[in-house]
């Protein structure tokens, strides 16, 4: 699934093409999606304009000329295509190594210059519209934590939320009630440059290893966005290029490979913490 980074830098991407644009007509091939398409989506979207588009964790937010949210979620396969009139194809997906194939187009957005087009072949993306008042309310959104580049991620706040948990500082990162938006990659690599191993218990970080790790989550995730995200498996991100973070990986994937800090002499090792691998240095990151 795209982490924080990739869903980022999607949004850029979308947002050269759509924002100020009215959406002229809209085309549904498929409502089956994670979550079944209301019936007249079409109709409450038709010559709407939307004014910008912003991101909440790994959701992408449409806000509307008419004030209400259209709210995306790629899920594990979803894609966002753009296609213009010479029919040149843009493919804003970072996990789909293969041409999309057209019956996996399940909704077409239509605008004065290009076509965006919603691809998505295990269908657990989804694509939800809310009203003003309801928005506030959203499901998906009333529940998350602070995002990693809030100035209010600091250390009380990070010292104030660990008094409700107890458990590894991997599966702490992975709460999306926590820090939303971090993922499995950029969360190994963050515990790597702070040199914190993932199963340690949160609660007993010190109050230099938090602010390292704050930094190391910030930094790691700049970069990633700076670089393109991570591709992987001949993945490309949203400009159709691949991306090059993947490239600085110390740890992720990296399983009994040597160390990549200079005189360590440690090796890559891989546990699984909840169902998810992790990968940490058994020398810069000890238990």
């Amino acid at each position: 699934m795209p982490e924080l980074p990739e869903v980022e830098i999607t949004r850029k991407t979308l947002q050269k093409y759509v924002k100020n644009e009215y959406i002229s007509d809209i085309k549904i091939n498929n409502y089956n999606l994670r979550y079944k398409i209301e019936k007249n989506l079409a109709k409450k979207l038709k010559k709407k304009k939307i004014i910008k588009i912003t991101r909440r964790s790994k959701y992408l937010i449409f806000h509307l000329s008419d004030k209400n949210f259209l709210i995306l979620h790629l899920g594990m396969s979803g894609r966002i295509l753009v296609n213009n009139k010479k029919n040149n194809l843009l493919d804003t997906s970072f996990y789909a190594n293969t041409t999309p194939l057209t019956k996996h187009n399940h909704i077409y957005f239509f605008f004065k210059k290009h076509v965006v087009i919603y691809n998505d072949t295990r269908r657990f993306g989804f694509i939800k519209y809310y009203l003003t008042k309801q928005f506030a309310s959203c499901s998906h959104l009333k529940h998350l934590g602070i995002e990693p580049f809030s100035n209010k991620l600091n250390i009380n706040y990070f010292k104030n939320k660990i008094n409700f948990f107890s458990k590894s500082i991997k599966n702490t990162l992975m709460d999306q009630k926590f820090i939303c938006g971090l993922g499995n990659i950029y969360v190994n690599e963050a515990l790597f440059l702070s040199k914190i191993h993932p199963r340690r218990n949160c609660k007993t970080l010190t109050d230099v290893e938090i602010e390292t790790l704050l930094h190391s989550i910030k930094f790691i995730l700049k970069k990633a966005i700076l670089l393109g995200g991570s591709t992987i498996r001949d993945f490309h991100n949203s400009e159709g290029k691949s991306g090059k973070f993947q490239n600085n990986f110390k740890v992720y994937d990296r399983e009994n490979k040597k160390c990549l800090i200079k005189k360590c002499k440690g090796s890559i090792i891989k546990i699984v913490i909840a169902g998810r691998s992790s990968f940490f240095c058994n020398n810069c990151q000890k238990e």
